[in-house]
């Protein structure tokens, strides 16, 4: 397994393979300062329907410190609608992926962009070059202005001068940067009394909860209209499988039930997948929640009845429930699920299946969902800034690094009796503080990484009112975008979302 799949295998979860230490340190160094570097060409396309001409900018920002001395390089696309006498009001969408040290080419040629890489929609794997590169006319350059963030260590961005990586590396030092570069582009682009979103994948939800605080508090004012939160995760206990922690099992069971229903695994008895999903949901709420609490004090016949149940549900021998305390990992259920035929499912995307080299293990040898996608992505973004936007940089253009996560930070303000990272509580705080902020949750039933109900637990808490979140869910996973019919149907939602419907 190679170094990007094992990274793909960690997604979300700032938990990445080890590298040479060499590497991380010629990372984390900052490069000399260079002149700023930029590429502009105009373009025309027809996106949602409505033919247009735009500019596509490709370049770089350099962050500087108080003292105005340059500290990073900020590598971003932007995409300007040119045929609109007074842009002046019309919307901007910042974009961002997660890792966290993954660069936008995800949402970039995934579902926003003017281009987009098409993989098989089967959860089938990509295989090798030539890879397609289509045009996108689900884009919403007709609606939006977009612009793609590489945030400190992926894509080409890096820094310089007084710089050094691990400055930008944690959340909070994370969000400031971003929020600096969005200042710096509204300044340049004139566009501050424009409506203002934010869009972010995985750990890039993180991102987006930090950033409402970065933005809209300590005065600086700079209010967001919405965020579109794609496979979210913003509360970390979720998806933490430590002792003590029964958080993560109530937050995959669902998503454990769904994958076992795309499988065959389950006794469909003539529900819908919607129908089914219900009843796990009202069962993990009830029934296996207070199972859990219950720890010892749980009665021999009331394990053996949830046991049946979360077998049930999942399609897990019963014999392997009870053997694992009604407590099943994501990990292990994607290796437990198909073992008799030979299989292992997906993380990122469950409905995929792989091989590994022998059946015995606890966990897959790599995610068939990361490598059934990667080398399409890889070769689309690196062709597509090349040969569509003109971009000459030489140096290896970052996909998805595990360097930034392993010197990620996490602000302790209360030190040691603070728990896991939780950046939802911004999310109401931004409601409370703007009577215009609403929020779009987009996630697949398939997403064994960032699970669908985890999301649902987590904004339906953390003073989240709900009445101001769009909850949307496809039958695919994290990046539900590879399969083509919720490609559409995130893509209608994002629009309906942005028309206020």
């Amino acid at each position: 397994m190679n170094k990007l799949h094992k990274i793909l295998a960690s997604l979300t979860l700032v938990s990445f393979i080890a590298s040479p230490i060499w590497a991380d340190d010629d990372k984390n160094k900052s490069a000399p300062v260079e002149p700023v570097k930029t590429y502009e060409v105009e373009k025309s396309g027809t996106f949602g329907g409505t033919k247009l001409r735009y500019k596509a900018i490709a370049g770089e920002t350099h962050l500087k410190n108080d003292k105005g001395e340059e500290t990073a390089a900020i590598f971003s696309v932007t995409y300007l609608r040119t045929d609109v006498k007074n842009n002046a009001e019309r919307p901007v969408f910042f974009i961002f992926n997660g890792g966290p040290g993954s660069a936008s080419l995800w949402l970039h040629l995934g579902v926003y962009g003017p281009m987009r890489v098409a993989v098989p929609s089967d959860a089938e794997d990509d295989g090798a070059a030539p890879f397609r590169l289509v045009d996108n006319e689900l884009s919403i350059l007709d609606v939006a202005d977009m612009v793609f963030i590489d945030p400190v260590g992926t894509g080409y961005s890096r820094a310089i001068g007084k710089g050094e990586g691990k400055d930008f590396w944690g959340i909070e030092n994370d969000a400031k940067s971003i929020a600096e570069f969005i200042r710096l582009w509204l300044v340049k682009n004139k566009r501050w009394n424009s409506p203002k979103y934010l869009s972010g994948e995985s750990y890039g939800t993180t991102r987006a909860a930090a950033l409402l605080d970065q933005l809209q508090g300590s005065w600086a004012d700079i209010a967001v209209n919405g965020v579109v939160f794609i496979s979210s995760i913003l509360d970390f206990q979720t998806a933490r499988y430590q002792p003590g922690n029964d958080t993560p099992y109530i937050s995959y069971l669902p998503t454990m039930a769904a994958t076992a229903w795309y499988h065959g695994k389950v006794n469909k008895d003539g529900k819908t997948l919607e129908s089914f999903l219900d009843e796990v949901r009202a069962f993990t709420l009830g029934e296996y929640a207070s199972a859990l609490v219950q720890g010892n004090r749980l009665s021999d016949a009331d394990f053996n009845a949830t046991a049946e149940k979360v077998a049930a549900y999942t399609g897990l021998k019963l014999q392997y429930v009870k053997n694992a305390n009604l407590r099943v990992n994501n990990m292990r259920f994607m290796k437990e699920l198909l073992r008799d035929e030979g299989f292992v499912t997906g993380r990122l995307d469950s409905r995929y299946k792989g091989r590994d080299y022998e059946g015995t293990g606890d966990t897959f040898d790599g995610d068939p969902s990361g490598y059934g996608i990667d080398a399409a992505y890889t070769a689309g973004i690196n062709h597509y800034l090349q040969t569509e936007l003109g971009v000459d940089i030489e140096r290896k253009y970052e996909v998805l690094s595990g360097v930034p996560g392993r010197h990620w930070s996490e602000p302790r303000k209360r030190g040691y009796s603070e728990g896991y990272p939780n950046v939802a509580p911004h999310v109401g705080e931004a409601m409370r503080e703007n009577k215009d902020f609403r929020a779009m949750l987009a996630s697949g039933y398939y997403d064994l990484a960032t699970p669908f109900f985890a999301s649902e637990n987590t904004f339906n808490a953390n003073g989240i009112d709900t009445d101001r979140v769009t909850f949307t869910y496809y039958e695919s996973g994290h990046m539900m975008y590879v399969h083509e019919p919720s490609l559409e149907k995130l893509v209608k939602d994002i629009r309906d979302f942005i028309k206020g419907n």
